[in-house]
C-alpha cells in the first residue's frame, strides 16, 4: 500500500504534536513489514471482501490467503465481530458508504493523501470509519487525528465529498474488535483540524522545526536518531534512584514507556542495520537460541519405543484452556459453565490511572507505609 511521505492518516499526530520529526523519518530506512502489520493489511482486505460481498460469512474464508496470510479461526471470529460491531453503528442498514476510496488535499496540501477503510452517509450525518485489529493499544474515537485527516481530505475529494454535502454532523467510529468506540463532531471541527495541519506541515519544513516528546512517539520511526529521545535517555541515566520521593518516581515513570520504546526501536534499528551488512562497533550477529524438534515425529516414537519407552513416558495428553475451549463451545453457541473456571493473576503490575482495570487495594500495607511517614 502507496503511502504519503509528508503526512498521512496514521502519521497525523504525529506530524502536528511535532513538526520536526518528518526531517527525521525521512533520514531513516523504509520500515520493513512485519507479521503483526502483514496480518492486520490481510483482516482490512478481508473486511473490505465482506462488506462488499453481503453473501459471505467469516467462516467463508477460513483458511484462504489474504496478503499472504492464511485465515485462521481467530481471524474469522474477530471479522464476525467487526461485523456485529458495524450493525450497531448502522442498525436499520440504510448508511450509503464506499470502502477503501483513496481522498487527498488537492492543491491546499499537495502529495498528501490517505485511504479511508469506509465513509457513509446517514441522514445528516457522516460517517468516517476505521478498522483496528490489533490487540495491543486501545484507539480512542475522540479527537482521533487519523479519522479527521480522513474526514478533511474526504471533504476536498469528489470521488468522496458526497458523504458530506449538507452534513450537520461527522461521526468518528473506532471498530476494534470486541469493541466500537464513536464521536459526533462537526463540519467546523474537521475544517479546523484541517487548518491545523496545514500549518504543521507548514513548520515541518523549517530547518529548526520543532521537535517534542509525547505520547505520539510511539510509532515514530525516527526515535532512535531524535535528540529529545536520545537527550531523555541520558537525563534518565544520569538519575540516582536512591531516596527518590513518590512525586519524582512517578514523574520518572511517564516517561518511562517512552524510554522503553525508544530502547526497542534501537535495538530494531541496529539490528537492521548488521543484518543489511553494516558494522557496528562492539557488536555481532549471532543466531537465537534453537529450540529441538522432532524431525519426524512418527518415526522418532519407533525410535523412541524401540529403546524400551513405552507411550505413557514420551506421549502427553491435557485438556485445552479454557480460551481455547471457549472458541469451540461459541461455534457451538454454548456458554462455559462459570463453576469449572477460576481466573487467576500472576501478581500485579503498574498502570497509569486512566487504565481502565481496577485498583488492587492493600490498606494494610498503605496504612503501615503512612504510619512510617509519621
Amino acid at each position: 500500500m502507496q503511502h504519503s511521505k509528508i503526512v498521512g492518516g496514521s502519521t497525523a499526530k504525529r506530524v502536528m504534536a511535532c513538526p520536526g520529526s518528518v526531517a527525521l523519518v525521512a533520514k531513516m530506512p523504509p520500515q520493513v513489514e512485519n507479521k503483526y502489520m502483514a496480518e492486520g493489511t490481510a483482516l482490512h482486505s478481508a473486511i473490505d471482501y465482506l462488506v462488499n460481498d453481503g453473501d459471505a460469512s467469516p467462516y467463508s474464508l477460513l483458511d484462504k490467503n489474504f496478503n499472504g496470510v492464511a485465515l485462521s479461526e481467530d481471524h474469522c471470529e474477530k471479522l464476525k465481530s467487526a461485523l456485529a460491531l458495524l450493525n450497531e453503528v448502522d442498525p436499520k442498514e440504510e448508511m450509503n458508504f464506499a470502502t477503501e476510496t483513496r481522498v487527498g488535499f488537492g492543491d491546499l496540501l499537495p502529495g498528501v493523501f490517505g485511504s479511508t477503510d469506509l465513509i457513509g452517509r446517514i441522514g445528516n450525518r457522516a460517517v468516517v470509519l476505521d478498522w483496528k485489529f490489533g490487540d495491543g493499544v486501545i484507539v480512542d474515537a475522540e479527537e482521533n487525528a487519523q479519522l479527521m485527516f480522513y474526514a478533511a481530505a474526504a471533504m476536498r475529494t469528489p470521488e468522496s465529498a458526497w458523504a458530506f454535502e449538507g452534513a450537520t454532523e461527522v461521526e468518528c467510529v473506532i471498530i476494534q474488535p470486541p469493541s466500537v468506540r464513536r464521536w459526533v463532531t462537526t463540519p467546523e471541527r474537521i475544517r479546523q483540524f484541517e487548518r491545523d495541519l496545514v500549518q504543521a506541515v507548514k513548520l515541518s519544513t523549517l530547518p529548526d522545526a520543532q521537535l517534542s516528546v509525547g505520547d505520539h512517539c510511539r510509532f515514530c520511526t525516527a526515535k532512535p536518531i531524535c535528540p529529545q529521545m536520545t537527550g531523555a535517555a541520558d537525563r534518565a541515566l544520569a538519575v540516582k534512584l536512591d531516596n527518590l520521593d513518590a512525586g519524582k518516581i512517578s514523574t520518572y515513570l511517564k516517561n518511562a514507556d517512552l524510554l522503553e520504546t525508544w530502547i526497542s526501536s534501537l535495538r530494531e534499528l541496529a539490528l537492521s542495520m548488521m543484518e543489511s551488512g553494516a558494522n557496528l562497533p562492539e557488536y555481532k550477529l549471532v543466531a537465537k537460541r534453537a529450540i529441538r524438534q522432532w524431525t519426524d515425529e512418527d518415526k522418532a516414537k519407533v525410535a523412541l519405543f524401540a529403546l524400551g519407552l513405552d507411550e505413557s513416558e514420551v506421549m502427553e495428553t491435557s485438556i485445552m484452556s479454557p480460551a481455547k475451549v471457549e472458541k469451540v463451545l461459541k461455534k457451538r453457541k454454548i456458554a462455559l459453565p462459570a463453576d469449572v473456571v477460576v481466573a487467576i493473576s500472576s501478581g500485579n503490575t503498574l498502570a497509569s490511572v486512566d487504565d481502565p482495570r481496577p485498583e488492587v487495594l492493600l490498606l494494610g500495607k498503605r496504612l503501615a507505609h503512612l504510619s512510617k511517614l509519621q
